[in-house]
């Protein structure tokens, strides 16, 4: 039997129309090259040939060499956030105890040429890597922050905590793959195979797109465009067979459409132009493709076009729009991100607690809320809110009109949501979500969409225009899955990053929104998101970009500290709330009143620091002293731990983002996840009434941070090295701070102390020699003349238990 009789192809693919790569399932010898054959047809090839195995470690971050070493390489460039003059970095896997291996000379990697690109490889003898069946292995500075392993890598592997690792493997050492050249390009819309002959039997595997697939782009206008008495219909689906548009007036049938066959041009996108302007007229797509793992075509399914700016409902059909019809929207200038003050809402929750709107009035929406608005009384504006940051409105997967929805399942990218439409029929969410962006504005608070691009909701549209194009796949065709929605989308595609894009640019131009928050940033990835800055700025400069920076594959705000994205901030959300409760320590708290400098921020107002959103509990569930995590009847602690809190976010440096309720201690009855449970999350404003003097401390507080004096905590560059003192207690977790300690920004300075423990605490708070006026405690914000400490800072200052105080010195 021939030794090449037991390879089986491990993959194949194409890296452009008439060329491609097959792995083996392990190594060949050079003097047994396999026999392969395209679709039968041994003579589909003009050439065959092997593939250096240095080649490999660029996906696989590793290759055996002809010394039979094992080579393993970090490519630098795919981390670029790293001083590397300032840093080593070390191989660490299963083999040499992972943490143990920072630090050794043995398993340092050292700077050298790799196929003309400079890398760091690290040489290691088999007889190493051979001690147990799988070894894993991955790469980590000398400071110990573990670079994430790669998921398209095609050695990658995960564990049940979502830890990901890269596999080492003998069989696959990277002379495993031979590249080949097709006589003639492939259609891209048929199934494809190659077969590998052996001599007793022979071994058949899918011919997939590579690479060059996942670049194909096109520049055209897409969606339906209407110019003059023409309107065209343009859509980019590189596999399809053939695509169909059907349009339909308003009040005629969907089921007895004229569809049109559309045709495709070289690249990739499929055009129909009609003779006639279809203003409100109503769309769908259809459209067929290759069967197979990584296809989802389905010949009689209604697609609703990704660029449709209006739609009646998650599943279509799409509204054309002409955008020339409509005014343009008014400038509007936000205040500058340090001087922010961000609150979290839903659409609907503001408004259902409202008594004259009814508990039981559904919908509400854009309209409703608009209303809202323009009242005297518009709870955010009352707080002194100057951002108001909604989640999700574009469209999402509600299943009906009534459902209510926190919009994180999106289904389009372009069309405000149809369920908050008084009239979805005829379009309408497009003037009321514009009407409510100018109210908004009206009330000088600017407009922040929570927007979701690394996953899309049901149905899901994009599968079945492309699903191999736009979504990351697992080798057997399953979709990945680290956003937890069950799919991921492919945002590093050009045309997925253009639809991204453009879509955030709509939002802008033409409804006049001012910033974004990326859920589930780290799906969405750095390059994406820089892509987004460039652009977004080009047509407004002062954009506010806010990324929620992790996902379950990993976390990527350290990634983001050279680029113009803030980030939430769950280190600062996690330990505001240990520490009111007397866990985290007043290091941790000084780390975060500075603003997480250095490995978190590079800039002050790149964190956004927050102790309660939409996902979880709420603030007062999660800190309540009561059983069940039920904070609707709060104790004194937990309102004061709760008035302590948003004392530490309004001295932070950064931006303060409080979540809608929060400051009336707003609960949600110790409920975790209350995704659609509109009854919980609409906000009682009877609370606020009930528990006055905690929302007032807020309140005052926020007014604090926006005046003059408050500039002492909004900063637009670092502070200077001397600007805070720290003062502590030794033991225990009462802590000081002074603000301008320095005098670097004029000669008035801030004394902020808190006592998180249950008995009173003195510190000592040294030589600071001056007249201070006290303008806030536990209970209240006095002012700027009421009370003073007539005592100089060299005695003791007495904090009571869970105490908080704030004092000013202009001397």
């Amino acid at each position: 039997m021939s030794s090449h009789e037991s390879h089986r192809i491990a993959k194949a693919f194409l890296t452009s129309p008439n060329e491609g790569v097959v792995e083996l399932s392990h190594d060949w010898k050079a003097q047994r090259r396999p026999l392969i054959s395209f679709g039968g047809e041994r003579d589909g090839f003009s050439k065959v040939e092997p593939i250096p195995a240095s080649d490999f470690a660029f996906e696989s971050r590793y290759y055996v060499d002809e010394n039979s070493f094992g080579v393993f390489v970090f490519d630098p460039i795919e981390h670029p956030i790293f001083e590397y003059e300032e840093l080593s970095i070390y191989l660490a896997g299963s083999f040499n105890g992972w943490q143990d291996a920072v630090g050794k000379a043995k398993w340092r990697m050292s700077r050298t040429q790799l196929e003309g690109r400079e890398v760091y490889s690290l040489k290691l003898p088999l007889e190493l890597l051979t001690i147990e069946e799988a070894i894993l292995f991955k790469f980590v500075t000398d400071q110990h922050y573990w670079i994430p392993a790669d998921p398209e890598a095609p050695n990658f592997v995960s564990d049940d905590e979502g830890n990901g690792n890269y596999r080492f493997s003998l069989k696959r050492s990277g002379r495993h793959r031979l590249r080949f050249k097709l006589s003639r390009p492939l259609d891209l819309s048929e199934n494809h195979s190659l077969v590998y002959h052996g001599r007793l039997h022979s071994h058949e595997a899918d011919l997939d797109p590579g690479p060059f697939f996942f670049g194909l782009k096109s520049d055209k206008p897409l969606g339906a465009i209407v110019e003059g008495e023409c309107t065209t219909f343009r859509l980019f689906a590189p596999r399809a067979k053939w695509v169909k548009v059907g349009v339909f007036q308003k009040g005629e049938s969907k089921d007895e459409l004229d569809w049109s066959l559309m045709e495709r041009s070289d690249d990739y996108v499929w055009e129909a132009m009609f003779h006639q302007n279809l203003t409100g007229a109503r769309y769908w797509y259809r459209l067929d493709g290759p069967s197979g793992s990584t296809g989802n075509f389905d010949p009689d399914f209604k697609i609703l076009d990704p660029y449709a700016k209006a739609t009646v409902s998650c599943d279509g059909p799409g509204i054309v729009v002409d955008e020339k019809m409509y005014l343009p929207v008014r400038n509007f200038q936000p205040v500058a991100w340090q001087d922010l003050v961000v609150m979290e809402a839903h659409t609907r929750d503001l408004v259902a607690g409202i008594p004259e709107s009814g508990r039981n009035r559904v919908p509400l929406g854009f309209s409703d809320l608009s209303r809202f608005v323009q009242e005297e009384n518009f709870y955010p504006a009352t707080l002194g809110i100057n951002a108001l940051e909604l989640q999700p409105v574009q469209e999402n997967d509600s299943q009906s009109y009534v459902e209510y929805h926190w919009g994180y399942m999106t289904a389009n990218f372009f069309s405000p949501a149809s369920s908050y439409a008084s009239d979805p029929e005829s379009a309408s969410q497009i003037e009321e979500f514009r009407d409510l962006v100018s109210s908004i504005h009206g009330r000088g608070m600017a407009v922040i969409l929570d927007v979701v691009y690394n996953h899309v909701g049901e149905p899901a549209h994009l599968m079945y225009i492309d699903k191999l194009y736009y979504f990351h796949l697992q080798g057997d065709g399953v979709l990945t899955n680290w956003s937890g929605c069950g799919n991921d989308m492919r945002c590093d595609a050009p045309m997925s990053r253009r639809l991204i894009v453009e879509s955030l640019k709509h939002l802008v131009a033409f409804y006049g929104v001012d910033g974004f928050r990326f859920d589930l940033a780290d799906l969405v990835g750095r390059a994406a998101l820089q892509e987004v800055e460039r652009e977004l700025k080009s047509i407004k400069p002062d954009v506010i970009l806010i990324a929620e920076p992790w996902s379950f594959r990993g976390h990527i705000g350290r990634d983001l500290r050279d680029t113009g994205f803030a980030s939430w901030n769950d280190g600062y959300r996690e330990s505001v709330k240990s520490y009111v409760r007397g866990g985290s320590s007043s290091e941790a708290l000084s780390y975060f009143l500075m603003g997480s400098p250095g490995d978190y921020a590079s800039w002050p107002a790149q964190t956004v620091n927050y102790t309660e959103s939409h996902d979880d509990r709420t603030w007062i569930d999660a800190i309540t002293e009561y059983p069940d995590n039920n904070g609707s009847h709060p104790s004194v602690s937990d309102q004061r731990r709760t008035r302590m809190m948003g004392a530490i976010m309004m001295m932070s440096i950064g931006i303060p983002m409080i979540h809608a309720g929060q400051d009336f201690l707003f609960s949600k009855n110790g409920v975790n996840n209350t995704y659609q449970r509109g009854d919980l999350n609409a906000l009682d404003y009877e609370r606020r009434i009930e528990y006055a003097l905690t929302s007032d401390y807020f309140k005052d507080w926020i007014s604090f941070r926006k005046s003059e004096l408050g500039e002492l905590v909004r900063h637009y560059s670092r502070a200077s090295e001397g600007f805070f003192q720290f003062i502590k207690t030794e033991g225990r977790n009462a802590l000081a701070a002074v603000f301008n300690a320095d005098r670097s920004k004029g000669n008035a300075r801030l004394l902020f102390a808190v006592n998180p423990e249950r008995e009173p605490l003195r510190i000592t708070l040294g030589n600071w020699e001056a007249d201070w006026i006290q303008l806030a405690d536990h209970d209240r914000f006095w002012g700027f003349e009421e009370k003073s400490l007539n005592n100089n800072l060299s005695l003791e200052l007495t904090l009571p238990p869970l105490g908080t105080g704030l004092w000013v010195s202009r001397s």
